[in-house]
């Protein structure tokens, strides 16, 4: 199959204007997914094979050892299309996206080389199910997702990328070191935000992590990183990285964060590392002395897994407006601490009503703590989490 067998990424299309009309676009576009979804190896290999072909350039974009991206880009490309159908949601993703390619070279044709791979990939295992109206659908649903992405993309005027010194490598645990960083300029990240990183050690792997500290006067920035099985850039940070070494960040994505002017409470959920960002935010709101009231549920599975728990203690010791409960699945008279799953804990106290909710820790603990929590009788409009993705 050739690019010329399938028809090319609409250039001027424009986005269906009636609900009925998008919520059919999105149906077809679920329905097909759900068919080829058993396929992805397949559709994967496939849609490299294409995308290298008609824009070769590209395969400088993505790791040597093709093995460890696996399906990750068609399955990221498939869940940002089936949500063309949410603009609130999507369309502040799409524009960090596309500001955060950047970093790669990005430019127009690399969008259509995509999409064409991406719909010729999926016309190739789905046969006679891939109708002309189906392909449409598909079409126009990448075409509004790419145009965001480039709008956003041109419009940015800070630089693609940022160069950063590790000035500070530390081992917490034998899994988790605590590494510093110090940009060649300071990197506009808002509290709470998070950033993808590429490490010497392993080339064209990016991952994404949180800052633990609000911006700081010199830049410097301090990431929490622990290591997880077949995690090839976790592992290399906490077990390879020297000061000395130099990083490269991406643009700060994300929009989790405390409005300390309206909010009338707020409560804090963190399983593991994913305290981080939640740390950042504590530590730019302890520049005030008053800020809204704010409990913070910092879990894991056993008592050291709770790495920061001292220093957030300390905080919360100068900081009245801050309580910290910690929550430990296992383990017995541990003074101080909540027992069961942070989604247990937190669900104890009911569903924490005029509260906003930050939820931050593996995808796994987010789907149980927000579903959890959504049936404890929060609202879902009180939630705020990022699709934080980690090795």
């Amino acid at each position: 199959m050739t690019a010329d067998s399938i028809s090319p990424i609409p250039r001027s299309a424009a986005p269906r204007e009636t609900p009925a009309a998008v919520a059919a676009m999105v149906r077809l576009i679920r329905d097909t997914w759900a068919m080829s979804e058993p396929f992805i190896p397949e559709i994967s290999q496939f849609f490299y094979g294409m995308l290298f072909t008609l824009a070769p350039v590209t395969r400088d974009f993505f790791p040597i050892n093709m093995e460890v991206q696996r399906g990750r880009l068609v399955r990221a490309l498939v869940h940002i299309v089936q949500m063309v159908d949410r603009p609130d949601d999507l369309v502040p993703f799409l524009r960090q996206l596309g500001r955060d390619h950047r970093k790669f070279g990005v430019i127009p044709r690399h969008y259509e080389a995509v999409g064409t791979a991406l719909l010729a990939a999926l016309k190739n295992h789905l046969g006679p199910e891939w109708t002309a109206e189906v392909e449409r659908a598909w079409a126009e649903a990448f075409t509004i997702v790419a145009r965001a992405m480039q709008e956003a993309a041109a419009a940015d005027v800070n630089p693609a990328s940022w160069h950063a010194t590790v000035v500070e490598h530390r081992r917490l645990t034998w899994d988790l070191a605590l590494v510093r960083l110090l940009p060649e300029q300071p990197v506009p990240y808002l509290p709470g935000q998070y950033m993808s990183v590429e490490v010497p050690q392993r080339p064209r792997l990016w991952r994404y992590l949180s800052p633990a500290n609000a911006p700081r006067e010199d830049g410097g920035i301090e990431f929490h990183v622990r290591a997880v099985d077949g995690g090839w850039v976790s592992r290399a940070i906490v077990s390879h990285t020297q000061p000395g070494d130099v990083w490269r960040l991406g643009p700060p994505l994300g929009r989790m964060a405390v409005d300390r002017e309206r909010s009338r409470g707020v409560v804090m959920v963190a399983g593991g590392t994913g305290v981080a960002p939640l740390r950042s935010i504590l530590d730019h709101l302890a520049m005030w002395g008053e800020n809204p009231k704010t409990r913070l549920f910092y879990g894991g599975p056993a008592r050291e897994d709770l790495y920061d728990l001292e220093e957030l203690r300390a905080l919360s010791s100068t900081n009245p407006w801050l309580t910290v409960t910690p929550v430990v699945e296992r383990g017995e008279h541990l003074p101080g601490c909540e027992q069961g799953t942070l989604a247990e804990a937190v669900t104890r106290y009911g569903a924490w009503p005029d509260h906003d909710i930050l939820v931050s820790g593996s995808p796994s603990m987010i789907r149980a703590t927000v579903s959890r929590m959504l049936v404890a009788g929060s609202v879902l409009s009180q939630i705020q989490y990022d699709p934080f993705t980690i090795d």
